[in-house]
């Protein structure tokens, strides 16, 4: 049995999508010959919303380490709240020991904490350890600089300095990298052409896993989310995910499309309700509404009620198999990869997709047929949008509550958890 080191500081019971990966292949490691070693940090000092269901998802037998960090009060000073940079020097030192004890075959980074990626390459020149990247977002990111939006998140000096320390940690650490493993076929590009001394073979486009076990134990969990009740004989359609400039183009043609079948129609919108839930990655007090303020520029606010905290993951489960439709909202970043897609489909509910047409989403979309799409390009205006939005819009009105879509589940097999721990550990393989 080969054994892999995995640095992914989120660990249950914290809610966070970087974690997604590494938590639902995990019980399928030891089937294709890998034992997983976990190092990770404290649960309590990281931010976000905690589920403490997820601690019953991890398989009883995984070793886990957990890292020590620097208080907040020690940091705070010098403008430094990340819980990976106070827990950098920590990482280091307890991923040393357990590399001399253990002797891992490999190191695996699976998190979005990009700054602890460049531990490889420390780990790398002291133990002579291959290790292997995990892109799930781009590290180095000009969209804003890029973009006509003038609000950058966490304000414009805050956003160049951490891209320039970006840029110098990316280079450092792709320097050794064995394998770069993207959720994006965009990332390996732009990597090619910025660091000459990668090559096309050292990269693979993995997707996330679908959770088909996380639905497997929902209905045991006995869970009630308080969004909406699902017997009210409203129609309940719902966002589940972050918002962001970013959307503002797939939310304005949305809403557009909306009033203006709503000021011909009137009484067909009566009995409906979108709901966007976890819109923000702030703190609850923190968050800020971004979809409802749309919403009001088009003068539908009664039909939209935005919750910009996240709820915690089963609970987003439970929100979107009580749900009558699932919107997904995309990005115009040609990039954008909604990792939301497989439980979107897992919950098989009808699904209407707003997205970039060079998106993954529409071709996962479409071969499984789990629901329709509008694509846009980045030239579209929201009024060229119009008739293939409303004829989308009609059939969600048209359908019958509880109508399940025709999902096409042999298709879907490629995308399930089990699968993506099988390719993830054919990578580990080949490298050795």
């Amino acid at each position: 049995m080969k054994k892999v080191l995995i640095i992914t500081p989120n660990w249950p019971p914290v809610s966070c999508p970087d974690l997604h990966r590494v938590r639902t292949s995990l019980s399928f490691f030891q089937e294709f010959g890998w034992e997983p070693l976990i190092l990770k940090v404290n649960p309590d000092e990281q931010e976000g919303v905690k589920d403490e269901i997820l601690v019953q998802t991890v398989p009883e037998n995984t070793k886990t380490w957990q890292s020590g960090y620097l208080k907040k009060s020690w940091t705070s000073w010098l403008k430094i709240n990340s819980i990976g940079w106070r827990s950098f020097f920590h990482l280091a030192k307890l991923g040393s020991e357990i590399i001399v004890r253990e002797k891992p075959d490999l190191v695996f980074f699976s998190t979005t904490m990009f700054p602890l990626m460049s531990l490889g390459r420390y780990w790398h020149f002291k133990h002579n350890v291959p290790y292997v990247l995990d892109f799930q977002d781009p590290w180095v990111n000009d969209y804003y600089s890029h973009s006509s939006y003038s609000q950058v998140p966490g304000g414009e000096k805050k956003y160049r300095t951490s891209q320039q320390i970006a840029k110098v940690l990316e280079s450092f650490s792709l320097r050794k990298v064995s394998h770069v493993i993207s959720v994006s076929p965009k990332y390996p590009k732009v990597l090619l052409e910025r660091y000459p001394w990668l090559s096309e073979e050292q990269f693979t486009v993995l997707p996330f896993g679908a959770p088909q076990k996380d639905f497997e134990l929902l209905p045991s969990f006995n869970i009630k989310q308080t969004i909406f009740d699902p017997n009210d004989g409203k129609r309940h359609w719902v966002y589940v995910g972050r918002g962001g400039t970013d959307m503002a183009f797939s939310l304005r043609s949305l809403f557009f499309a909306i009033a203006s079948e709503r000021e011909k129609n009137p009484e067909n919108w009566q009995s409906v309700k979108l709901h966007f839930i976890g819109t923000s990655y702030a703190p609850k007090k923190l968050a800020v509404k971004t979809v409802e303020p749309i919403a009001q520029e088009f003068g539908i606010e009664d039909l939209v009620e935005e919750y910009p905290h996240r709820v915690p993951y089963f609970q987003a489960l439970q929100i979107l198999v009580n749900s009558d439709a699932i919107l997904l909202i995309g990005s115009d970043d040609a990039s954008y990869t909604a990792s939301k897609l497989y439980p979107c489909i897992l919950a098989k509910k009808p699904i209407f997709a707003v997205f970039h047409q060079q998106s993954s989403v529409i071709s996962i979309l479409r071969n499984c047929e789990a629901g329709q799409v509008v694509t846009f390009t980045s030239n579209d205006k929201k009024e060229e949008l119009l008739p293939a939005i409303t004829n989308q819009l009609n059939w969600l009105l048209s359908i019958d509550k509880g109508y399940q879509p025709q999902t096409k589940w042999k298709a879907f097999e490629p995308y399930t958890a089990r699968e993506m721990a099988r390719q993830l550990c054919h990578i580990f393989n080949n490298l050795l």
